[in-house]
């Protein structure tokens, strides 16, 4: 394993272990789905006013569209990781070429070099 990509592969496990966390926060896990959360409201219990309904919903939404985003990053720490253990990483998938360097440290789960950044 290239030496860069131990402290790489550190900076994915941590930003791992953190957004478990916060999707713990927002949701659960679905046991069926690896990787696969649900969102669910803040509290429990009745509710009795329709402004209160209209804010739990409201509340809801916001949780599961930040949850999206956490999932969507959880799957491409994961995928990373597995191109660390089968050693593709650092591949550039468009064109195969070595993601820069500088590229991976600022984002440790990079799919792609500078030049197919927007492929």
């Amino acid at each position: 394993m290239n030496k860069n990509w131990v402290e790489l592969k550190a900076k994915l496990e941590t930003e791992k272990r953190q957004l478990i966390e916060d999707l713990s926060a927002i949701g659960v896990a679905n046991p069926d789905k690896p990787n696969d959360w649900n969102a669910v409201p803040s509290t429990s219990g009745e509710v009795d006013y329709r402004d209160e309904v209209a804010e739990k919903i409201e509340e809801l939404e916001e949780r599961k569209a930040t949850e999206v985003s956490l999932e969507k990053r959880l799957q491409e720490i994961n995928e990373a990781l597995a191109k660390i253990a089968d050693g593709t990483y650092g591949i550039c998938e468009v064109g195969g070429e070595e993601i820069e360097p500088e590229r991976l440290k600022a984002n440790p789960a990079a799919k792609t070099c500078l030049k197919h950044l927007d492929d």
